[in-house]
């Protein structure tokens, strides 16, 4: 079969167009009004936040010490919570409430402030300890000065005492030996004059020689005894610092705060709930906001 030529298209003649269609369907539009509303949480929202967060931190443990360090913290997260409860619209205070309030926050203040300074006493039990352990080593040194002291004033005041005896001793042995006699230029009793006057003067040096060595026995004794005291006093005040700080570092393993803060929290907690029976349940358009 051959090969068909398409046929033109004769000239004046026009196609029919295509009539549009003159309705197009639209999808429809989803138009949403959200009304913004602020969601204010109800009074028995609000309570229940409080007394749950209440029943938290009263049953806060601190696991480490010094537990002095968590105080701060632990009263902020109380002060937080009350605040988010007193300016709530939807609970109403009265002045019963805010001096129960105020009462039991100042107590737990001040209780958790003693037992932060009786943690820092362990700080300065151990500052003492250190300033005792100190002053023994420093009375041992003074004690050696004071001794070497001693010893050498003992020795330039003896001495010469004693060189004195030594030679007063030489003078009357010389005279004992020397022989007496006619033939001899000396007579019996100038030898007997002159020993006598050597006796006294020996016996002189050797009594101003003994008292001073008694004067110096005396005073080694009062050294001693001083010494001995003064380190007996730091002796026991170091035992007395290490007692204390084993007192403390005892104490100091149990967080020994933990009763007094669960007490006011649920002490809050009853003021709280005594003031809803008080004050009454409040409206749910209350605090809403118009």
């Amino acid at each position: 079969m051959g090969f068909q030529p398409r046929s033109k298209t004769p000239r004046g003649f026009s196609r029919p167009k295509r009539a549009k269609s003159k309705t197009r369907s639209k999808k429809p539009r989803l138009i949403e009004t959200y009304s913004e509303k602020r969601s204010v949480p109800s009074q028995e929202e609000v309570v229940s936040r409080t007394l749950n967060s209440l029943r938290s931190l009263g049953d806060q443990i601190f696991a480490s010490a010094p537990f002095s360090e968590h105080f701060d913290r632990w009263l902020m997260n109380l002060q937080t919570v009350l605040t988010d409860l007193e300016s709530s619209q939807v609970v109403t205070l009265d002045d019963q409430f805010r001096e129960e309030r105020s009462r039991i926050f100042s107590n737990i203040e001040s209780t958790l402030n003693d037992k932060r300074l009786r943690e820092a006493s362990r700080i300065e039990a151990v500052q003492s300890l250190f300033r005792s352990k100190n002053m023994l080593l420093e009375n041992e040194q003074e004690h050696v000065a004071e001794m070497n002291e001693f010893t050498d004033r003992k020795e330039h005041t003896i001495k010469p005492f004693m060189d004195r005896v030594e030679v007063l001793q030489g003078e009357l042995d010389g005279i004992l030996h020397t022989r007496a006699g006619f033939l001899r230029g000396i007579s019996r009793k100038t030898k007997a004059q002159r020993e006598g006057e050597a006796t006294l003067r020996l016996t002189s040096a050797k009594k101003k020689l003994e008292e001073s060595e008694r004067s110096f026995a005396a005073e080694e004794v009062s050294l001693g005894e001083d010494y001995e005291r003064r380190k007996l006093e730091i002796l026991n005040q170091i035992a007395n610092n290490k007692r204390e700080i084993e007192r403390i570092e005892t104490a100091s393993q149990i967080d020994d705060s933990a009763e007094v803060r669960r007490v006011a929290c649920e002490d809050l907690a009853d003021a709280v709930n005594a003031l809803l029976e008080r004050t009454g349940p409040v409206s749910e358009d209350a605090g809403s906001p118009s």
